[in-house]
């Protein structure tokens, strides 16, 4: 792993006539930032730029599978020392806890892994917000008694994802498990083997993640009780093969739908909704993800939802040298509607991102390459899957795959993924090419004027 040497705040490493290194900050390392991280690392020469990646863990989180750990079953570990060892990549094991995005400076403290994970969380895994270890670099930024420290940068990458959210239900925050990250699957997965035959476990929110949750547990655990409260129709985006399916599966593996269903509360046995309380000693929130807090706090221009606004390239609309990537960055897709927070979004996000960043940096062309959907790859369970042909902007095809095949499908899409972020330019050789941009200076702020 590279070690590098320690640098004090404001300053890297030099070299010859006064050139210094252009500081490329990517924090959070999901899918996207870990990509990215790569990617920049393979298009740009070591001597020209100081690339560092903070992550909460050391390891690369599949956050795709963390409904097979809640269940028990054991992912290979993906440890980023291993990933980015003789890229030039620092791995900086630490919690963002703030970013000026004017002074341009990423305020960090010293990570426990497998800390906190939720709403309030400082750091909880996004699709985009992973895992990263640390260098021993002791001195890339200031630090100060309080344990915190602050990393300059030339070019930041924000990647710090998604956690869960509770969309404010009470009872949410206290009561339910998520899965939103590695250290709700895990605690989910204590909860889980702790429970006896016949006990209910509830699964809120009919989306990807609760499917994929309902139907892993009820194949896992099938003398468990399990429902899945959704707040639609079961499967109602899916084209009619596709729906029928999810239907059949369902049915098979025992599991209760209660459709139309809108969960008002959370106790410690039960979610109520309008027709009444449903029994559970484990109940599972999936009912999508909230961008993690820090760019609101910010400066950047986000919108209401505190995801960053981006151009096509993933750039800042406000801060020209931000790139914002995965669940945190609002890009647009086709047709103009917005990327859906997910690994098949934040993946091309860090590809534009990288080599716009790349290309700005060595005076090149900036590739431009139209991010759009394939298709939805549902696992249902270790033996049935679904995989839904989607048009561009994500709306159902008639064309479905399903079965065994289907489950074989999303095992490839998932262990592709990962590949994909230990071989970020999809092992098509690269020419590191020199920069012709200086790093800006930070501006100063002007003395105030004083009257006499």
């Amino acid at each position: 792993m590279q070690h590098g040497n320690a640098h004090g705040h404001g300053h890297a490493r030099r070299h010859g006539h006064g050139h210094r290194q252009h500081r490329i900050v990517v924090i959070g390392a999901g899918y996207a930032g870990a990509i990215a991280a790569g990617r920049l690392a393979r298009r740009l020469r070591r001597e020209d730029v100081a690339i560092t990646l903070v992550n909460a863990e050391p390891d690369f989180v599949e956050r795709v599978r963390m409904h097979q750990v809640a269940v028990g079953q054991e992912l290979r570990p993906r440890p980023f020392s291993e990933m980015f060892a003789g890229t030039g990549v620092r791995l900086r094991l630490a919690r963002v806890t703030a970013v000026d995005a004017d002074g341009r400076t990423v305020s960090i403290t010293e990570s426990e892994p497998d800390g906190p994970s939720g709403p309030g969380a400082p750091n909880g895994l996004g699709s985009s917000g992973g895992s990263s270890a640390s260098d021993g670099l002791g001195g890339s930024g200031a630090s100060s008694n309080s344990g915190v420290e602050e990393l300059p940068y030339d070019t930041l990458v924000y990647a710090l994802g998604s956690t869960w959210n509770t969309h404010d239900v009470p009872g949410a925050a206290d009561h339910a498990h998520d899965i939103a990250g590695r250290p709700g699957a895990l605690r989910l997965r204590e909860r889980l083997a702790a429970l006896g035959a016949g006990q209910p476990v509830v699964v809120v929110g009919g989306g990807l993640t609760g499917l994929e949750a309902a139907t892993e547990i009820a194949e896992a655990r099938p003398d468990l009780e399990v429902t899945l409260a959704a707040r639609g129709a079961l499967g109602d985006w899916l084209s009619p093969k596709g729906a029928r399916h999810l239907r059949k599966v369902m049915a098979a593996l025992g599991i209760t739908v209660h459709e139309n269903t809108t969960v008002t509360g959370v106790g410690a046995d039960h979610v109520t909704t309008a027709a009444g309380d449903l029994p559970a000693s484990v109940t599972i929130w999936t009912t999508g993800f909230a961008a993690h807090p820090i760019a609101r706090a910010t400066t950047l221009r986000t919108d209401a939802t505190g995801r960053i606004e981006v151009d096509g390239t993933m750039r800042s609309l406000s801060h020209p040298d931000v790139y914002a990537i995965g669940d945190a960055a609002l890009a647009q897709g086709p047709g103009d509607k917005p990327l859906r927070m997910s690994c098949a979004s934040g993946v091309p996000m860090a590809w534009q991102a990288a080599d716009a960043i790349a290309a700005r940096l060595t005076g090149t062309k900036s590739p431009t390459a139209p991010l759009r959907y394939f298709n939805q790859c549902i696992s249902l369970g270790r033996k049935e899957g679904l995989i839904q042909y989607v048009t561009a902007d994500d709306r159902a095809r008639t064309a479905a795959l399903t079965g065994r095949l289907a489950a074989f499908y999303k095992e490839l899409v998932c262990k592709g993924a990962a590949w994909g972020v230990a071989n970020p330019t999809l092992a098509v050789p690269t020419r590191r090419r020199p920069t012709v941009v200086q790093p800006t200076p930070i501006p100063t702020p002007a003395p105030e004027a004083t009257t006499a």
